[in-house]
């Protein structure tokens, strides 16, 4: 089967199930944004040679697959979605990453005394990159939300906490950055 199927030559695309919406679908950005997320983590993780950032990347990188499978599915098929074994954001998730970031924030020299500019080392910028893509991600799937009354909440509350564990990480890079130096 080719990449090239020539059904969304006309702007539209096709929704888990089918169902085929057009590409300016709120919900179509709001997959897409996680999309693009998970490639900016993907870079940040190409290039961290810290074990600890690299792992912690691929684990949202999984959890973003669930994300955007509940995102590409319609409010009518969401039934056949979990009968079909698929994964729905939960608070585990949520929960995962909390704990990382309090496990981070322990460090109170990850703070700094002034506002971050995003550029100490190629991690941290990737990361902060990450970060910004996130709270774009946050803002489109907070529109989408308000057009679906059944809308799982756990998302965004994923997504604001994965925004701040990209933000404590690129601190953390910068730090190992300078005790490697």
């Amino acid at each position: 089967m080719s990449i090239v199927t020539k059904t969304g030559d006309r702007g539209e695309t096709s929704l888990m199930y089918g169902h085929r919406v057009p590409k300016t679908d709120v919900r179509v950005d709001a997959y897409g944004c996680v999309d693009e997320l998970s490639a900016a983590l993907g870079l940040a993780r190409s290039i961290a040679a810290d074990k600890f950032i690299s792992d912690e990347i691929l684990a949202t990188q999984r959890e973003l697959i669930v994300v955007m499978g509940e995102l590409a599915t319609a409010p009518g098929d969401r039934q056949r979605y979990a009968k079909d074994g698929f994964h729905v954001t939960t608070p585990a998730m949520v929960n995962r990453v909390t704990a990382v970031i309090e496990n981070l924030e322990k460090d109170k020299s990850l703070y700094p005394k002034d506002w971050v500019i995003p550029g100490g080392t190629h991690v941290s910028a990737a990361l902060d990159f990450a970060r910004a893509t996130c709270r774009r991600a946050e803002r489109h799937i907070a529109a989408l939300s308000t057009s679906d009354a059944e809308f799982n909440t756990e998302i965004l509350r994923y997504l604001n906490r994965l925004s701040d564990l990209c933000w404590i990480m690129a601190r953390y890079a910068e730090k190992e950055s300078r005790t490697a130096s």
